[in-house]
């Protein structure tokens, strides 16, 4: 069953690195072969977000075959001198994915903002014109792009390839203004790929979990530091 405020999309790009961020400080990184729930989320918001909802990635289409490879780079090293580490990226990715936002229940303060019609309009707008901010595939030296799809359209590389059990795996954060709680959570899973389909769980339904620290939400205000949706232009010339 298809939730309500739905969108689909297709997002592909030349490299994507998707890490797990408890171990990627520091000088070697290695990508999970799939996209994180956190990642896609990220590119969700990337189309379109406000703090009055909340996005949830609901499944995964993976349209190529998946390989790997490696380059070396410079990071930044803020104490001084030259790092050569080696990146093990994703190359040549393509994915089609299924996402719905619901409200943000732990913000009260922006219940006058919640409008689910006009806020899935410009969820629809935003990614027609290819997301309001820019895209990327994990870390921001991945660029990538989106377009609307039918989710599960055209033939996948890994269609026909069965099951691809990836083990323990970091899905997403818990933050602070989704949870009500102080505390920052890393959330953990053990996906497994069908036929080139995954299905994911909601963060509640995730059996692990990590405390990274504690952390206060960002407040938000209307006619403050945010805009009521009421206020965004209804035409198709929406600004970035």
């Amino acid at each position: 069953m298809v939730s309500k405020n739905t969108i689909e999309f297709r997002v592909w790009g030349k490299y994507a690195l998707f890490t797990d961020p408890l171990t990627r400080v520091g000088g070697e990184k290695c990508s999970y072969h799939i996209p994180t729930y956190e990642a896609l989320k990220g590119i969700a918001k990337s189309i379109y977000w406000k703090p009055t909802l909340v996005w949830l990635i609901d499944e995964l289409r993976v349209l190529r075959r998946i390989r790997t490879q490696a380059k070396g780079v410079k990071p930044l090293e803020y104490g001084g001198g030259n790092t050569l580490a080696m990146y093990t990226y994703l190359t040549d990715v393509e994915y089609q994915v299924r996402a719905h936002f619901e409200w943000n229940e732990h913000r009260p303060e922006l219940i006058g903002d919640r409008i689910d019609g006009k806020h899935y309009a410009m969820a629809r707008r935003m990614l027609e014109r290819g997301g309001r901010q820019d895209v990327f595939l994990g870390t921001r030296d991945c660029q990538a792009y989106v377009e609307s799809c039918e989710f599960g359209a055209g033939a996948g590389a890994l269609d026909k390839d069965g099951e691809l059990g990836f083990g323990l795996m970091f899905h997403g954060f818990d933050y602070p203004d989704e949870t009500g709680r102080p505390e920052l959570y890393a959330r953990f899973w053990r996906p497994v790929l069908c036929d080139g389909r995954l299905v994911f769980p909601r963060p509640e339904d995730c059996e692990y979990r990590k405390l990274i620290r504690t952390m206060t939400p960002k407040p938000f205000g209307m006619g403050s530091n945010l805009k009521a949706v009421t206020d965004e232009p209804d035409s198709a010339e929406v600004p970035a």
